[in-house]
């Protein structure tokens, strides 16, 4: 299920005519990395990687929708942000990842 949700976050990235090429990749090189973090997770935190790859995953339909909604997306990133609390200390290196795609993902967005 993880990998599926990368797979169609990257293909959702790949196919936008909303993001301009520097963007495109930089977002690919975070949902790699992201999805080894999440895999790693999900081997003692099941739910909590399916809820961080969810999140992502409607965070990156908000930021590449053609007509943007500033409340979905100010909603998904909360809900990414808030995905990943708890685990600033055992794993830092996932909390800089979502961190980093929640940036660029609310600078692109709107």
């Amino acid at each position: 299920m993880i990998r599926n949700s990368i797979d169609s976050i990257q293909k959702k990235i790949r196919e936008s005519d909303s993001l301009q090429e520097q963007d495109k990749e930089e977002l690919l090189t975070l949902l790699s990395n992201l999805e080894s973090e999440v895999l790693s997770l999900s081997k003692t935190h099941p739910e909590q990687a399916e809820s961080i790859a969810g999140f992502t995953q409607v965070s990156a339909h908000e930021a590449t929708r053609t007509e943007k909604n500033e409340q979905l997306m100010d909603l998904s990133l909360k809900g990414l942000r808030s995905s990943i609390e708890g685990f600033e200390t055992s794993h830092e290196e996932l909390v800089k990842i979502v961190n980093s795609l929640s940036v660029i993902l609310a600078n692109m967005g709107l």
